[in-house]
């Protein structure tokens, strides 16, 4: 059923029967359900937010920030580590929600350093959340009602506002290639707060108001990238894949942005840096296949761009970003691009 459907069937149903759909999803429906559900009948819309009657100690926030950080990675909230009681671990989410509103506090403070490092410590905790059971949750981002983007534009903002631009950028620059997720922070990639979340490029993107700024940026991203290629930390590690696709998810995740670098950069006197990204070895797969194709193209080499694409199309045939560009400039199509073509086609008539 689509939602027409849907509710037209419930309009057949009293209260009574609502309620009993309802219990019977929440009672039978998996610990993420419950907690979808338990998060539309809370009568708060927003985050739980503990009360902070007096001003926040920076440098207290930040303790705690890197003692709940540790605790999680260690394990301790999940298994019976006696340094998180039993009550603790199952309230973590609203211990993660009173330490996100106390970092947003210590940001605003006139020194704001304590502030940024714990709001740094809670991103990084919440990107690595895609990929490790630190909490009980099948979707703890979800569950702890913390929208990455939101948090990364407040911190992103101040470190603009306090440092000035050069030294936002420099940090930001390699904060970018880490926390960046093409799909969202949330396992799922639906609900309440994946509705929120935005990409980091867009959110950067409207922080670059001017040309300058865009080449200045797009320097330090371009060291960024060198310094990860020299294994100096800057992205954010993925043990589970092999370092292959974690370029390759790199890449993926950080589209967006190199499309934005090609539109602002093509045809300028910075233009030298699209090379240097588009043979850059910290980044790699079909994504980095398509930047050059597009980047091929507008320089009027086609059939370079042809080539690139087709072969980018090899490794995604349903990419629709890779299909409409190869279809628009007449690129062969490999044999399963083409059955998908096809296939969408039919579909549509």
């Amino acid at each position: 059923m689509d939602r027409v459907q849907f509710f037209q069937k419930l309009a057949g149903l009293d209260d009574e029967r609502l309620k009993k759909v309802l219990w019977n999803l929440y009672w039978r429906g998996s610990s993420a359900m419950r907690e979808r559900i338990e998060a539309e009948l809370d009568p708060d819309p927003g985050p739980r937010r503990h009360p902070s009657p007096q001003p926040v100690d920076p440098e207290a926030v930040r303790a705690r920030v890197s003692d709940f950080v540790a605790l999680a990675r260690s394990g301790a909230y999940l298994a019976g580590d006696r340094r998180v009681s039993p009550s603790e671990r199952t309230r973590w989410r609203f211990t993660f929600q009173g330490l996100v509103a106390d970092a947003e506090h210590a940001l605003l403070a006139d020194d704001f350093a304590a502030g940024a490092t714990a709001m740094e410590q809670l991103i990084e905790l919440a990107c690595e959340l895609r990929g490790y059971d630190y909490f009980r949750s099948e979707d703890p981002v979800e569950a702890a009602r913390f929208v990455v983007s939101d948090a990364v534009a407040l911190l992103w903002a101040r470190m603009r506002d306090q440092l000035g631009f050069a030294e936002f950028a420099r940090r930001a620059a390699p904060q970018l290639i880490r926390w960046e997720s093409r799909y969202g922070w949330t396992r799922s990639g639906f609900g309440r707060i994946r509705e929120k979340e935005t990409s980091l490029a867009s959110v950067l993107g409207r922080m670059l108001p001017a040309p300058d700024m865009w080449l200045q940026f797009a320097d330090l991203y371009l060291d960024a990238l060198d310094q990860a290629a020299r294994g100096a930390g800057a992205t954010l590690k993925h043990d589970w894949w092999p370092e292959s696709s974690n370029r390759e998810r790199r890449t993926a995740d950080l589209a967006e942005w190199h499309g934005m670098l090609l539109e602002r950069l093509l045809g300028c006197e910075a233009e030298d840096r699209l090379d240097r990204l588009a043979r850059h070895p910290e980044l790699a797969g079909p994504e980095l296949g398509f930047f050059a194709a597009q980047l091929a193209y507008q320089r009027g080499d086609v059939g370079l761009a042809r080539s690139l694409v087709t072969e980018a199309l090899g490794k995604l045939p349903g990419h629709p970003k890779f299909l409409d560009f190869a279809v628009s400039i007449g690129a062969p199509l490999p044999a399963r691009a083409r059955q998908i073509i096809e296939e969408r086609q039919r579909a549509h008539r």
